[in-house]
């Protein structure tokens, strides 16, 4: 790739970074300010990714890119100054609290290129405030559901447009001060994009494009003919629906490397369930782009000439394609289940990389019970699976779905909302034993101060992720309600709006990850070194790690 290119990629990336920048200062939820989890991109006309924010993830940018042309194809007329919006799940879409917001730039006349914004807003309906609704049986109990749309002009957010979006949220005024920011994200992007059209003129420009693009895509065809040829296979289980805790639920993939390009096929995948545990599209192709990406070159870019060597089958109206009116807002679990599985089949494609399963993300939101409504949304990460020669990292989770920064500081939370955050820790002994040991999962306690409901929505919970080679699981997380009078009570892992009165906690913990290789094999003074920083205890070296060790405290002298 040429000099220019490069100055040209990076500078289109900026314009989006800076876009998502202005919504998060302009918003208005906590969720946004706090957590920074806001997406921006530029695509062609197309729907082609050319760039992304650097916050935003790939289940945000691949929704952008899906949802595009269906917006073209609703609005085959567009003027400057437009700007349209949707949270179709059946149509790029992720569910209905993430609205995706499309601005076309003129060139010559016609839109050759859009600027996107994307955030989860405060709430939009459902069954819980803030969008979770993990027992809903259909997409209708989710929330406002947006087709394509004209969302503003040159003379602001249409009028007939806000009072929809007002009329079905709990928190009007934050919701309307999350859209315009979207909006104002997709302005700054289209200044920032209209400077280098003047800059490099209309051809310059797609020359630029098309040629990092390009260099991309032949970037990434190296990368996998670096990898083995042949088929593998994998498949992990999804704890429940949180309707039925006695179906079980599978995704499955044969990963098929070529040479230069793979085939990624999800077929046999479970069926859509009415049951808040499906997936659009849009963020199965992101679950399977991601894991892939994670066996390649880090450093190449991420943009559709990445894209271009990958063929993914997704089997429509299964788990991970979901068609209406089955619901898509659980699509965490069954996405990082095809992540999860992808991964595998990768380790046995390139066992010098292989990784055992990981704790995921872990959502919940804490709402107030009536008018006039907070609500607190966040997510837990778990620890990684270790890989070879490494330990899995702690409280990180292998994720692809979540900002720059999307666990909220204590302090800001608890000054938007009546709550304490009493403590946020690791947890010991919680990373699956091994030859290298899994990461360790998390431990955070909320006390109220005011009543409120809690929603959750996890997985992994209930069925372990696995090691490898030997290696243990990870030790599962949950969510607890604690009473006043200090009782513990484990709740399903899927609960919407559970009564939390003034003085109860919200336990929230995360599941470890997995180990790999046999824990005897792991070296005493690897073990000793755990003892010392806290990542294992005494009974947890000797339950694990016996004979290597038996007894271990801190400053103290080993016993075997």
């Amino acid at each position: 790739m040429d000099l220019t290119a490069e100055v040209l990629r990076h500078a289109l990336v900026v314009a989006a970074e800076e876009a998502s920048i202005v919504v998060v200062r302009s918003a208005y939820s906590t969720f946004i300010v706090e957590g920074s989890d806001a997406s921006a991109a530029i695509l062609d006309a197309d729907g082609a990714l050319i760039a992304h924010s650097m916050a935003t993830t790939l289940m945000n940018s691949m929704a952008l890119k899906v949802a595009l042309p269906e917006v073209r194809k609703d609005h085959p007329a567009m003027r400057d100054g437009d700007v349209y919006v949707t949270n179709d799940a059946y149509r790029g879409g992720v569910h209905t609290n993430d609205l995706l917001v499309f601005r076309p730039v003129f060139v010559g006349g016609v839109p050759r290129y859009f600027t996107a914004t994307m955030i989860h807003v405060s709430d939009l309906g459902g069954l819980s405030a803030g969008g979770m609704a993990p027992l809903a049986t259909d997409i209708f109990l989710e929330g406002l559901q947006l087709p394509p749309i004209l969302l503003a002009t040159d003379e602001g957010v249409v009028p007939a447009v806000e009072a929809v979006l007002r009329a079905n949220s709990r928190t009007p005024d934050k919701v309307m001060g999350d859209v315009r920011a979207l909006v104002a994200g997709t302005a700054v992007a289209a200044t920032r994009l209209r400077a280098l059209i003047r800059e490099y003129g209309e051809a310059g420009l797609a020359r630029g494009i098309a040629g990092y693009l390009d260099y991309t895509e032949e970037r990434t065809r190296a990368a996998l003919a670096g990898l083995p040829r042949g088929r593998f296979t994998a498949a992990y289980p999804i704890d429940d629906d949180g309707l039925d805790p006695d179906t079980p639920h599978h995704v499955r993939v044969a990963v098929t490397l070529t040479g230069r390009g793979a085939i990624l096929d999800f077929a046999g995948t479970g069926p859509q369930v009415p049951a808040a545990i499906n997936a659009s599209a849009s963020q199965s192709l992101a679950a399977a782009v991601f894991a892939l990406r994670c066996f390649l070159d880090p450093s190449i870019p991420m943009n559709e000439g990445c894209l271009r060597a990958l063929d993914i089958r997704l089997p429509e109206g299964s788990l991970l394609n979901a068609r209406s009116p089955y619901p898509c807002g659980g699509r965490f679990v069954p996405i990082y289940a095809a992540m999860e599985a992808v991964i595998q089949a990768l380790s046995e494609a390139v066992p010098e990389r292989a990784i055992a399963a990981s704790g995921i993300l872990q959502p919940f939101s804490i709402a107030a019970v009536g008018a006039p409504y907070w609500i607190h949304l966040s997510y837990d990460f778990g620890g990684v699976g270790a890989r070879r020669g490494l330990d899995g990292p702690d409280a990180t989770g292998v994720h692809f779905g979540i900002g720059r920064n999307s666990v909220p500081q204590a302090e800001p939370v608890e000054s938007r909302c009546p709550l304490v955050v009493e403590s946020v820790e690791t947890i010991p002994d919680s990373g699956g034993p091994g030859r290298w040991r899994g990461g360790l999962g998390t431990r955070t306690v909320y006390r109220f101060l005011a009543d409120c409901h809690v929603t959750t929505r996890g997985d992994r919970l209930r069925i372990p992720p696995p090691g490898r080679e030997g290696g243990e699981p990870g030790r599962l997380g949950g969510f607890f309600k604690r009473s006043a009078d200090g009782t513990v009570e484990r709740l399903a892992s899927k609960v919407n709006n559970v009564l939390f009165t003034e003085g109860e906690a919200f336990i929230v913990e995360t599941t470890g990850g997995g180990g790999l290789g046999p824990p005897a094999d792991r070296p005493r003074a690897e073990i000793e070194a755990d003892l010392r920083s806290g990542h294992i205890t005494e009974h947890g070296a000797r339950k694990d790690y016996a004979p290597r060790i038996l007894t271990r405290s801190p400053g103290s002298k080993a016993t075997s």
